[in-house]
């Protein structure tokens, strides 16, 4: 009778273990679906992810091939696309009504900074659109309760580190690397984060880091042209880009 029940355990374990393993190749594909749809309305342009791989035992997922496109009036087809992500999460905590994020790493992102450094540029435009999604007030219908036949609030996020390492900016025909971006305790409080803040919360950190490049980008090609240009003209533009650059700067308390 023990051995039966022995059995009986252990087959129950292997169909729990088989099951957890499926419901994580499938939802990879669920969690793609999702990004591809919320991602848009966040950014107000293309947002495309490649593919999306989810272990369930071990909380962990890679993200292969995420572009986001420019917004509209900018030529370039897209403003930001990054190579891989890995991103860790407590498990349990996806039961719950705040999802633990324990890291996210993002590696080889691209940016493609197009427009007025100090103006009109495709990352500002960006920001404006996702401040526009992360300040908006909640509609009254997710407040409500259940009753009603009303939808629940949003999941709410904290994630605990995210690292963004080797960024490549592509500008006036250039690559600008950029430093590594760390940010950390993002929604660490009960409220959590909404995934339209923490979009908000990243893009502002690379915007800033990419217009610091930039400016510093211009300061070096206008010291550079005085020095291979000596008359008036040259002069002239030169320091214009220098002018732009030390502007930049200057925002940055340099």
């Amino acid at each position: 009778m023990k051995k039966i029940i022995i059995r009986i355990v252990i087959v129950l374990v292997v169909l729990v273990v088989v099951g957890v393993i499926a419901v994580g190749f499938f939802l990879g594909d669920i969690i793609k679906a999702g990004m591809n749809t919320v991602g848009p309305k966040i950014t107000q342009t293309t947002f495309v992810v490649n593919s999306i791989s989810v272990s369930m035992l071990t909380g962990s997922a890679g993200v292969k091939g995420l572009v986001i496109g420019n917004p509209e009036g900018f030529k370039s087809p897209s403003a930001i696309s990054v190579g891989k992500a890995a991103v860790s999460v407590a498990p349990f905590s996806v039961l719950s009504d705040k999802i633990v994020v324990k890291s996210v790493e993002v590696r080889d992102a691209e940016i493609t900074f197009e427009g007025n450094p100090l103006g009109a540029n495709n990352l500002k435009k960006l920001m404006d659109n996702v401040n526009a999604i992360a300040g908006a007030p909640s509609a009254p219908a997710a407040n409500t309760s259940a009753k009603t036949g009303e939808k629940k609030p949003a999941k709410k996020l904290e994630v605990d580190d995210f690292l963004i390492t080797g960024v490549k900016v592509q500008f006036n025909g250039t690559t600008l690397p950029l430093p590594p971006i760390h940010l950390s305790n993002l929604g660490t409080g009960p409220e959590g984060i909404t995934p339209a803040a923490l979009v908000k919360e990243v893009l502002d950190r690379v915007t800033t880091a990419t217009l610091k490049a930039v400016g510093e980008s211009l300061t070096k090609l206008g010291k550079g042209a005085v020095d291979a240009t000596k008359d008036a003209a040259g002069k002239a533009i030169s320091g214009e880009a220098s002018k732009i650059g030390k502007n930049i700067g200057g925002l940055f308390g340099k």
